[in-house]
């Protein structure tokens, strides 16, 4: 006498692989998702995450300097024109 139904066993065989190739399926559809979604953002021309914080973090910093080199300037400049031209006589 067997305690396991060779029907039960067989279709629950057939069952483990059908998940296997579902997965397998999956997998390969989302890799040729990516694939596709890359191949779009390069034909657009279109930058990564990433890339756009790094460059957003060099243009605040490049604006710092900007900032700090015009605050220099402004305290060796003299303040008015007429001074600058004042000072020829």
């Amino acid at each position: 006498m067997h305690s396991q139904n060779p029907f039960l066993d067989e279709f629950a065989k057939l069952t483990q692989a059908a998940m296997g190739i579902a997965q397998t399926a999956g997998e390969e559809a989302k890799t040729a998702m990516r694939a596709q979604a890359d191949r779009l953002a390069a034909e657009f021309d279109l930058i990564r995450r990433d890339d756009f914080e790094a460059l957003k973090a060099e243009v605040a910093a490049l604006r710092e300097e900007v900032a700090g080199l015009k605050a220099k300037k402004s305290a060796v400049a003299p303040k008015s024109p007429k001074a600058a031209a004042g000072t020829g006589e």
